[in-house]
């Protein structure tokens, strides 16, 4: 407690002076939480206008987690990470706020006095935008450019090499084609701001990373025992496939309910899984409809995924070292598969070489390849930020109809049906930026994510996605 008071001091946090009159003033409170790293081991009350305004601060996505990954396995660059010592406390506030002394430390000669901060505490609304702007102003200061789509994430040319920084909160990560600046780059934000951890990046929002000589793997086997344990599903009987190819889930008025609680708290905890688990993304996806009023019949197939994470509890992404950095897509959809609606289920998946990064398994409101373009549109502006030019990106459709009406400029009465602005994936067609082909259903990896499949063709389409176990890597 009194490490943490003296950083306040050091870092010119806030200033003690008589309470003003009829100023608010917040409560202040100790709060103590055991960091954990990935084995398990130890490492509001504000008024929106008056103490804060703007508290939206960017975060990466984790595709962007996930691209920079896959870059820095094919550049072989050995990524590091950094942990920022009490970094809310080096943003700036533009708002006047004034905070409690705190319990037990009360300046015995001024004890009624209060602080006024000049730069952002832990609890306050504003606090993550704020260290956001000031490490944000601070790498621009320093030559570094800000990404065009991804705004957290922050590269810098010099000479022949580049030099990648991708910010979440305080965690940042960061990697070079020349190691040496890497070193440099430690040093340069130790002076700046106090760190707490500086080292070779293994651990990451839940992610266990092994960057090895033949590549990089991403799993979450840690994350997945806790789950089952939670859940207690711990001692399940594993299973080899999330779900039954004759799974047909439905509202199911007549079943008996379910306890709502835990059925979202289920439903939240194997989407975050869903991060490094294309695997499970369908059937995942599909229980999450029926949020709403969860019954029986939905339960079983949430437990028959747990049953099948009991299965395989260290599968992840493996991103192997390839001459090959190409982006190259595939999009499907299942007709009508929505047994409530009648909707499709479009998915999609996009790899850079044999790297998977993005992937998406969604209920539409008809057939539709805009989803798949629009992702390929930002992944493109995303890889230019990486100096990566991308000529024609093939998406490979096994929907030959699909193909030949982005080629078809006619809309004739037969597609009259389809929203005019489903047709723009054309467009770019047209411009040569997308190179729509059709591709043999049995190559179809986007078959995964729109339908349950039997067991053998569940397994391979997951092994050419490249979703493997950690022990065949190691």
């Amino acid at each position: 407690m009194h490490e943490e008071l003296n950083y306040f001091t050091r870092n010119e946090v806030w200033t003690l002076e008589a309470k003003p009159k009829g100023a608010r003033v917040i409560g202040t409170k100790w709060v103590f939480r055991n960091k954990q790293d990935d084995e398990g081991n130890i490492d509001y009350s504000q008024v929106e206008g008056i103490d804060f305004g703007e508290t939206f601060a960017p975060v990466a996505r984790l595709e962007a987690i996930r691209f920079l990954l896959a870059y820095a396995t094919h550049h072989d660059m050995k990524l590091f990470e950094m942990d920022v010592k009490s970094a809310f406390l080096n943003g700036y506030i533009n708002e006047l706020v004034y905070v409690e002394q705190q319990p037990g430390f009360e300046d015995p000669n001024n004890p009624n006095h209060v602080y006024k901060l000049s730069k952002a505490l832990y609890g306050l609304k504003q606090a993550p935008r704020a260290w956001y702007e000031r490490l944000r102003d601070f790498l621009i200061q320093k030559g570094f450019k800000i990404g065009q789509v991804d705004t957290t994430l922050f590269t810098k040319k010099m000479d022949d090499d580049l030099f990648v920084c991708q910010v979440y909160v305080d965690d940042i990560i960061f990697g070079s084609t020349n190691e040496e600046y890497c070193k440099k780059f430690g040093k340069m934000m130790a002076k700046e701001f106090e760190m707490s951890m500086i080292g070779e990046l293994t651990f990451f929002l839940g992610f266990q990373i092994k960057q090895l000589k033949e590549g990089t793997f991403i799993y979450q086997e840690k994350y997945t025992r806790d789950l089952l344990k939670r859940f207690k599903m711990d001692d399940c009987k594993p299973i080899d496939t999330p779900m039954s190819t004759n799974t047909k889930l439905d509202i199911d008025e007549s079943g008996i309910k379910v306890d709502q609680t835990l059925y979202r708290s289920m439903i939240g905890s194997l989407l975050y899984l869903c991060a490094s688990r294309p695997d499970i993304m369908f059937s995942v996806c599909l229980c999450a409809r029926f949020l709403a009023d969860p019954r029986q019949s939905h339960l079983s197939a949430v437990k028959r995924i747990l049953r099948y994470l009991k299965h395989t509890p260290s599968i992840g992404l493996w991103y192997p070292k390839s001459a090959n950095f190409e982006l190259l897509g595939y999009s499907n959809s299942d007709f009508a598969g929505c047994r409530v609606e009648r909707k499709s289920t479009s998915g999609g998946c996009y790899l850079l070489g044999r790297s998977l990064v993005s992937w998406s398994s969604k209920k539409q409101n008809c057939v539709s390849l805009s989803t798949a373009e629009a992702e390929y549109i930002a992944a493109g502006q995303t890889l230019l930020d990486y100096g990566v030019e991308l000529s024609r990106v093939p998406l490979l459709c096994d929907n030959e109809s699909a193909v030949k009406l982005t080629n078809n400029p006619v809309q004739h009465s037969r597609t009259k049906h389809i929203d005019i602005h489903h047709h723009f994936i054309r467009d770019h067609v047209a411009k040569g930026d997308i190179q729509l082909r059709n591709v043999g259903t049995k190559e179809q990896l986007a078959d995964i994510f729109t339908k349950p499949l039997d067991e053998s063709t569940f397994h391979r389409l997951r092994s050419e996605l490249n979703v493997l176990d950690v022990r065949t890597i190691m």
